[in-house]
């Protein structure tokens, strides 16, 4: 994973704390929300909270989400909204997160300079012990103050307030006003400077969840389907389940929703293009585990190890290759039903509300097409990356980094058509990670 990490790829725009008034605030809410602290005086945290060092020194990358279910967050500043999510149980976690501190900023903005923000995503599943039982959670709801309590001191404190406009002989009440001057201490002038944050809650009817295998859930859609990722799960509270293997079954499923559309007939788009780049990626895995020389490898060099290597191109490769003959050569029309193994390199997401998720899916079901699963689903991406050929490995963070990183935005909007918000955000190396993160989390020094 060093590669990664080097070019800004994993664990990228984490934020550092560094500072011992960071870090004591962050020792502070840890106790508060897990009855844990840390000995280290320096570490990276995303836009939750979580720490890969932190995460390495208490022996639990779960430390701030028990069970994966109910993600508990720190918040140490407002800059925490650019950072990623790392070990995402839920497709939608990072988005309820950013979209929380946005909508907030500002109080974030004033409470974060005192002291350190706490807070869960809070649904009615405490335990993920049975997949049936995630179907449970329907709604998340975001619960937030500082470790001192200030949002609520500031809502006692406000109806304190109310209470001395509005009872007769409040000016005689001497208790009440001794109790709103010490409140007022805590939480300054809350007439002028209001200490509110918004009460904000988020339906999860369509989502991924990484738990059993992970589970494609699609519940809003006019005809709702479960897609597993692992074994076949029985008895799951939705009309009908797939496993990626009932291709035909996914490709109905999302034709009847209409969630999808064909890559080369989509308009404004290089549709050749985009799949001569798939095409390109399947060459290099092929190449790679045969152990050919990958090292920044031009189109052209791939033209060639395709040649070499053309008995050993599997179906995807060939099915593509037939429908840029068509777009470009005026070749015949190829039948690529959904049980050829090229058919979901050819889809994307039409832009709608879920076209995260669908890319997503789309992304595992064509997992040769190393940019799309790395942009779409960088959880599948890290751990296949860590079985491939070193190769492989080479040739693909050369790429990411040379040829997509430089034009992120510009890259999404050829695939995807639309702004991908699954995609974060602009990543930046971290070669201070390196001596403390190893292939899953940090590895580092220990006090």
């Amino acid at each position: 994973m060093h590669r990664l990490i080097e070019k800004g790829l994993m664990f990228g725009n984490l934020v550092r704390v560094d500072s011992p008034v960071l870090v004591e605030r962050y020792n502070r809410a840890l106790m508060h929300l897990c009855g844990k602290q840390t000995a280290l005086d320096v570490f990276h945290i995303d836009i939750s909270g979580y720490s890969p060092e932190v995460g390495d020194e208490l022996g639990d990358d779960l430390y701030l989400n028990h069970q994966g279910v109910n993600r508990q967050f720190i918040l140490l500043t407002t800059d925490q909204v650019t950072a990623p999510l790392l070990n995402a149980k839920f497709s939608t976690s990072r988005s309820i997160l950013r979209q929380f501190i946005m909508e907030n900023q500002a109080q974030l903005f004033a409470l974060t300079t005192r002291d350190a923000v706490a807070g869960e995503l809070v649904n009615s599943v405490y335990l993920s012990d049975t997949p049936a039982r995630l179907f449970d959670i329907r709604k998340v709801r975001v619960e937030a103050d500082t470790t001192s309590g200030t949002v609520a001191d500031a809502e006692k404190l406000g109806q304190m307030i109310n209470r001395f406009k509005t009872e007769d002989d409040a000016w005689h009440n001497d208790v009440l006003i001794a109790q709103m001057i010490g409140m007022a201490k805590k939480t300054g002038d809350v007439m002028r400077n209001p200490v509110r944050l918004k009460r904000m809650e988020f339906s999860q009817d369509n989502f991924w969840t990484d738990h059993f295998g992970g589970i494609y859930v699609f519940r809003s859609v006019p005809h709702p389907a479960a897609i597993v990722g692992g074994d076949r799960l029985d008895d799951l509270p939705i009309p009908y389940t797939f496993t990626l293997d009932d291709r035909s079954a996914i490709a109905k499923f999302l034709k009847l929703n209409d969630l999808t559309e064909s890559v080369i007939k989509a308009r404004g788009i290089d549709a050749s293009a985009i799949l001569r780049q798939k095409m390109d990626f399947i060459v290099m895995s092929v190449a790679a585990d045969m152990g050919a020389d990958l090292t920044r490898a031009t189109r052209r060099d791939l033209r060639r190890l395709g040649q070499q290597y053309a008995r050993d191109l599997p179906q995807e490769w060939q099915g593509l290759a037939a429908l840029v003959r068509w777009a470009e050569d005026d070749g015949p029309w190829p039948k690529i039903t959904s049980e050829h193994p090229a058919y979901f390199y050819t889809l994307r997401a039409k832009p709608h509300a879920d076209a995260d998720l669908v890319n997503r899916l789309l992304a595992e079901l064509s997992p040769l097409d190393i940019r799309q699963l790395f942009i779409c689903h960088k959880e599948l991406f890290y751990r296949s990356y860590a079985h491939w050929p070193d190769e492989k490995k080479d040739y693909v963070v050369d790429f990411l980094a040379r040829e997509y990183q430089v034009d992120k935005a510009g890259a999404r909007a050829e695939l995807f058509g639309h702004e991908a918000a699954m995609e974060e955000p602009e990543a930046r190396p971290r070669a201070d990670l390196i001596t403390r993160v190893g292939p899953w989390g940090a590895v580092g020094r220990r006090r």
